[in-house]
């Protein structure tokens, strides 16, 4: 069974090698770049030096704890309270249940992050954010709160059914003897 501290330290490593290709694929989606991925890669490193590359390293990081931090706990908490509730038994019902919840609770913990850190991606030269927190209080003021949560359904669209599948496949792999 793997430590807390290897899994922090094998998700920070990977997160660390593959934070590039994110940036290069917000600022796609963003239409601040176009064409080949290698092409991109290569002018973000001209323009931006090597720091370019790892703009958003941080904040995927943050996400990716929310998102964990939101997830696992709702998860357990509902299947407790819903099992104990006496409505619901262990079954997979309960664990489907359960796992919409989680990712609803995921999409809306990490959907303010997410506009955040596209936003801090996709900037180019003349820096329009100062930081992080500068850019979430830039948006909730010019744009209001609700901004935070643009792009909320699509977001909950993919971690919903992810976790369903996710935890679905978890609660069968536990009633295996091994």
């Amino acid at each position: 069974m793997p430590t807390p501290l290897s899994l922090f330290f094998f998700s920070f490593l990977s997160l660390s090698v593959c934070d590039p290709f994110g940036t290069i694929r917000m600022q796609a989606q963003g239409n601040v770049i176009q064409g080949s991925m290698m092409g991109n890669f290569i002018n973000i490193y001209q323009e931006e030096g090597t720091r370019g590359l790892w703009k958003g390293v941080s904040l995927t990081a943050q996400r990716a704890a929310i998102v964990v931090g939101v997830e696992l706990p709702v998860y357990d908490i509902t299947k407790k309270h819903l099992i104990l509730s006496g409505y619901m038994g262990d079954t997979v019902y309960t664990h489907f249940l359960s796992s919409f919840v989680c990712g609803l609770a995921g999409a809306l913990a990490s959907n303010p992050v997410d506009v955040v850190r596209t936003r801090m991606m996709n900037q180019r030269g003349g820096a329009l954010y100062q930081g992080t927190l500068d850019c979430l209080l830039q948006t909730w003021r010019s744009e209001g709160f609700m901004a935070l949560y643009k792009g909320f359904f699509p977001n909950w669209l993919r971690l919903g059914p992810w976790n369903i599948i996710f935890f679905l496949t978890y609660e069968q792999l536990k009633k295996i003897d091994v």
